[in-house]
């Protein structure tokens, strides 16, 4: 297994230093054709892990428990709340909080560019994003692993989920280590774009607060110190250094959503939530297999923006599916497969939507009724600037 994806990650490491240009346009014509050819499948795909997992907790399996039917939780509530929450909330909210809606405004799939439905439609766009189809597949994937892990003691490894298909004398085989090789690199990628986004975000802090220009020794700075910080933690182990970090990363966040909370419009904002909450809800079925088949000459503007928005967001929480779901179900060992799959779908979705709704309205009236230009060209052009300069407006 580890000599497998050790060199599917050398290959394409290599072709990317080598060949960068040649790389990058070859991935994107790849994903130009993945988006045409199998957005409908993606598409399908996704809204039937969301209705599987909800109907799974609310059947009679919902009653089942990750482990002996008398076992006790290995955290309490309160600490194994907060590690979900830190599984998904991350410096990609820093990242796209502000800019993505604005993006939306500009440039929406369907509808004129700047008006006031481009806007309300821009939130809602946001928070099908990060809603609960992203959260479905992370807990589809920490479901089967623990389901099998604890319940049939396999090992807790992405193997574990295919047992009743494999069998047993497959699944300790080559096929098993394929499947963990496969998810490895698949995570890899994943996590490559969050580096990536991490990088651009804190180095845009410090271009914002000293000056200090875009360069790759800054990057590559950045990105081994974020590395560092996470393998600290790792190895610090889940009750310690995972737990702790968890627990800074609420602190922190809940500080900087409620300051711009209440140095804001706070009723706006309180109103803007409930609207953009209701709007989400409102199409969310619609939304979730929404093709833009029937948006006449604007057809192909519509599937550009579905294979660099929405479809891109599913691959992405799908490359992230077999490290986050992994470690979901590490944490909740001697949970029910309700708590489970409720838990992994609503205690983060909370914060999410409100951190979303909070700063995209903020950042939407800035830039459509208080000339905040540079904003908008920001989230445009340099997304990673974005949250600044909404934060000094």
């Amino acid at each position: 297994m580890f000599f497998g994806s050790t060199a599917l990650i050398l290959v394409l490491t290599a072709a990317l230093i080598l060949y960068p240009d040649s790389a990058g346009a070859l991935l994107g014509r790849i994903q130009a054709w993945l988006s045409h050819s199998f957005g409908w499948y993606y598409m399908l795909a996704i809204g039937a892990y969301l209705f599987f997992v909800a109907w799974v907790a609310f059947s009679r399996f919902g009653t089942l428990k990750l482990g002996e039917e008398h076992e006790k939780p290995d955290f309490s509530y309160g600490a194994w709340a907060g590690m979900l929450f830190s599984s998904g909330i991350g410096i990609s909210l820093l990242y796209f909080a502000a800019s993505e809606p604005i993006d939306h405004l500009y440039h929406p799939p369907e509808g004129v560019p700047g008006s006031p439905q481009a806007a309300r439609q821009a939130l809602q766009l946001t928070f099908l994003h990060w809603g609960l189809h992203g959260w479905a597949i992370y807990a589809l994937v920490g479901l089967a692993v623990g389901y099998f892990a604890y319940r049939h003691r396999q090992p807790l490894a992405l193997r574990s989920a295919l047992y009743p298909i494999l069998g047993e004398r497959w699944v300790k085989g080559a096929a098993g280590h394929a499947v963990d090789c496969f998810g490895i690199f698949v995570t890899l990628l994943g996590l490559v774009t969050n580096l990536g986004i991490g990088a651009l975000q804190v180095s845009s802090g410090l271009e914002y607060l000293t000056g200090m220009p875009h360069s790759k020794g800054t990057l590559l700075a950045v990105i081994l110190v974020m590395s560092l910080v996470a393998t600290l933690a790792a190895v610090s182990g889940v009750e310690k250094g995972i737990r702790r970090l968890s627990n800074l990363n609420i602190v922190l966040f809940s500080s900087l959503l409620l300051f711009v909370l209440v140095c804001g419009s706070t009723l706006e904002l309180l109103n803007g939530f409930v609207q953009n909450l209701g709007d989400y809800l409102d199409g969310l079925v619609l939304k979730t297999f929404d093709l833009y088949v029937y948006t006449g000459a604007g057809a192909g503007k519509s599937e550009e923006w579905l294979g660099l928005w929405t479809l891109f967001y599913w691959a992405w929480w799908i490359s992230w599916a077999p490290f986050v779901g992994m470690f979901i179900a590490r944490i909740s060992r001697g949970r029910s497969v309700r708590e489970l799959v409720c838990g992994v779908l609503l205690i983060p979705l909370g914060f999410t939507l409100a951190w979303l709704s909070v700063f995209g309205n903020s950042a939407l009236d800035l830039v459509m009724n208080h000339g905040a230009t540079d904003l908008g060209k920001a989230a445009l052009e340099q997304p990673s600037m974005s949250i600044y300069l909404l934060l000094e407006h």
